[in-house]
Formats: structure tokens, sequence, C-alpha cells
């Protein structure tokens, strides 16, 4: 964690996209963290928070869709051969197919919000078979939520807490 601050410090929203981007398809990065350092750097007045959040919500939107491509190329063929040791019978892979169909969205878009589906969420919604376009839409109203939040969210009320601190 200790080379993020010189890093955001050395190349700002770069960096940034940089690490959302990988952690999107999951390398395990402390994305949300530098978002919010960002997010204050910009308070600060160090970073422009505009340019945060459009850096936040496009590696978010590319990281997934690449952990997508990489889940329905590679992902379902992992799923079946290593599934049933760690309990993933084809019954609950094809009931988890079912639910990707019915509600999966939903799923998409909220995933983000959950520190290890936001991860996983394009492999899992890859390798599942969820329909590209579905994706792509509910993974940017996702994104925009997620980064809108955490942008804008600290940029905003870090001097009300100040004040009221």
């Amino acid at each position: 964690m200790a080379w993020i601050e010189p890093a955001i410090a050395a190349y700002g929203v770069a960096a940034l996209f940089i690490i959302l981007y990988f952690e999107s398809f999951g390398v395990p990065l402390p994305g949300e963290s530098a978002l919010v350092s960002c997010s204050l750097l910009a308070a600060k007045g160090d970073l422009v928070v505009g340019h945060v959040f459009l850096a936040a919500w496009a590696a978010a939107v590319l990281g997934d869709s690449t952990g997508y491509v990489m889940g329905h190329y590679g992902g379902r063929p992992l799923l079946e051969r290593y599934g049933p040791r760690l309990g993933l019978t084809d019954e609950r892979l094809t009931r988890f197919e079912i639910e990707f169909r019915e509600r999966g969205f939903f799923i998409v878009m909220t995933a983000r919000f959950v520190v290890l589906l936001r991860q996983l969420n394009g492999l899992i919604a890859g390798a599942l078979r969820m329909p590209w376009v579905h994706f792509v839409i509910a993974n940017a109203l996702g994104a925009a939520l997620w980064a809108g939040l955490w942008s804008f969210g600290p940029y905003f009320f870090t001097d009300l807490f100040r004040r009221w601190l």
C-alpha cells in the first residue's frame, strides 16, 4: 500500500486508471483506497475531481470488460475442470447460469460495491455466458455509481467532516 501515494503523486489519474483497470479483472490491488486518495487530493486542489471520476469509471468498465472476455473464453473450462474440487457440481453451475440469466444485470451492477465480487465480476459473468450487451450496460451503470460515490463523496464531504470534527 505504501507505493500508492507516491505513484498517484507522480502520475496522477494515470496511476489511478492503471490500478483500477487491473483490480477490475482480478489482480489484488487496493483500487478503492487509491480512488478515495485521489478524491481527497482533488479536494485539496492537487487533482481535478472530474478527471478522477472519468479515470475511475473508464478503468472500471474496461477492466471488467477484459475480465468478461477472459471468463468467456477461458473461464468455463476451468469451472468444469476444477469446480467439483470446490463443490461446484454441474447442477450448481447450471443453477448459477440460470440465476445470472434472470438477475445478472442487477448482480453485475451492484457487485462493484462488494470487495471480492468487484474483482471477479467480469470473469464470472463471462464464464456464465451472460449476454455481452447486458453485461456492458450493467457494468457501465454500476461503474458510474461506484466511481461517483467514491470520487465525489470524499471530495464534497471532506470539508463537512472537517468542520464537524
